[in-house]
């Protein structure tokens, strides 16, 4: 049956163990983009302000996700997961103290978010890699499509409820506390992972699980690492057009929506934290949603095509922002703008571990987060700026027609209405150490 056949991941005990620490930490990153936000707000803080709280998050991230990837590829993934944690619970717990005693400054904020953006940089390539080897083939579309739907409920909906009722109740600084006690519960989570992870052959060592299967792996230098996984990326259109178009996208959306979509709030709307924080919510219910009704079926044989055209279309609501003074019209844009990501999100990330090969999958998932997120300073750090000069309603109409715009364009560059019927993904037989030997890749 559909319904179980998305829970068939959690009879493996390493999934089960993940996703939990997983959860949790994400719920306690959604509970600080809006703490955060308003941690800003309440020291002074406006547009400006806080894209540069916001573009140092952006710059941890992109400046240290290829070294995250070489990471996750030489080194075992499980200890990367549990440094990560680690360090997430040290600076928000030293920003939670800083903030409790009135005593935090701007710097702090920005020093605390580019902290947690190089964990995130370290903790998603080896989180990828680590799924093929601790789950089937056949269980990884549903593992997708379970984390599309924990995400968006924790990360987009649930955590930012609860940090804009602590806000508006309390104050920012008890929100950052709430955030310290969700990366206190998955530091402890993680800790739960196994040393050894079962494999296709039995236990498979914890110094196994970094990923390199060549001989010479160990003496392979960064520039090598890096040079084969973006000589991969080059040489595989539906790979590298699909970045192409992430990254632009990202350009064009994510300012505006995480820098100046809370003054939309404020100034259209006469919200608060709570109204900000619940449209995030209605945002990630409508990503966890169709994540989950994802999950529940077979991957689409026209995969690429529902992916890209689905990501393209879903955009167009942005465009209208500028122009809703209604909680309900415009929380209805980020449904519908949440919903799309969600399926694109769940198919692309089974599109990666189904067809790239294994032994470069985190180096493959770091340039996937470096070259989609590239742009994403950038975008944090003019959409202020920008905000002074060009009307609001001007910026949303722009970011959400250029990137249904660049989806097309990139459908038909990278001939993936061709390249999906000749490397089918319907069949479990498909071999993950020899992915995506199909011509495409030549």
């Amino acid at each position: 049956m559909a319904s179980l056949r998305a829970l068939r991941p959690f009879a493996h005990r390493e999934f089960r163990v993940l996703i939990s620490a997983l959860s949790i930490s994400i719920f306690g990153s959604g509970m600080w983009a809006v703490a955060m936000v308003y941690e800003v707000i309440h020291l002074g803080g406006g547009p400006l302000e806080l894209s540069l709280v916001a573009t140092a998050a952006s710059i941890g991230l992109v400046g240290f996700v290829l070294a995250g990837g070489i990471a996750a590829d030489r080194f075992p993934q499980r200890l990367l997961i549990i440094a990560v944690e680690g360090a997430n619970l040290a600076v928000i717990a030293s920003i939670t103290a800083l903030a409790m005693f009135n005593v935090i400054e701007l710097w702090h904020l920005a020093v605390g978010a580019f902290v947690i953006g190089v964990g995130q940089a370290f903790f998603f390539p080896a989180y990828s890699a680590m799924l093929p080897r601790i789950l089937p083939a056949d269980d990884l579309l549903a593992a997708n499509g379970l984390e599309g739907t924990v995400r968006p409920v924790l990360q987009q909906a649930a955590g930012p409820a609860i940090a804009g009722i602590l806000v508006a109740v309390l104050s920012p600084a008890h929100a950052v506390a709430g955030v310290a006690v969700c990366h206190l519960l998955a530091f402890g989570i993680v800790n739960l992972l196994s040393r050894q992870a079962p494999g296709s052959g039995g236990a498979v060592p914890d110094s196994a699980l970094s990923g390199t299967t060549a001989p010479d792996a160990g003496r392979s230098s960064l520039i090598k690492d890096l040079r084969e996984g973006f000589s991969y990326t080059i040489r595989t259109p539906w790979l590298l057009w699909t970045l192409i178009w992430a990254c632009l996208s990202v350009l064009f959306l994510i300012g505006p929506i995480e820098v100046l979509l809370p003054f939309v709030v404020r100034d259209q709307l006469g919200g608060d934290s709570r109204t900000f924080g619940f449209l995030l919510a209605v945002m990630g219910v409508g990503s966890a949603a169709a994540a989950l009704a994802t999950a529940t079926v077979r991957l689409p044989r026209r995969y690429l095509t529902v992916m890209v055209v689905t990501w393209g279309l879903g955009s167009l609501p942005v465009a209208a922002i500028g122009f809703m003074d209604n909680f309900w019209v415009l929380g209805a844009a980020m449904l519908i703008f949440g919903a799309t990501e969600g399926v694109g999100m769940v198919i692309w990330g089974t599109l990666l571990q189904r067809r790239v090969p294994r032994h470069l999958l985190g180096r493959i998932s770091s340039l996937d987060f470096f070259v989609s997120l590239a742009l994403m300073p950038v975008s944090m750090a003019l959409a202020g700026p920008v905000a002074e000069v060009v009307p609001i309603w001007l910026i949303f109409s722009i970011a959400g027609l250029v990137c249904p715009i660049m989806a097309f364009v990139a459908l038909f560059a990278a001939r993936m209405m061709t390249d999906e019927i000749e490397n089918p993904l319907a069949s479990s037989t498909a071999d993950p150490e020899g992915a995506d030997t199909q011509p495409d890749s030549v």
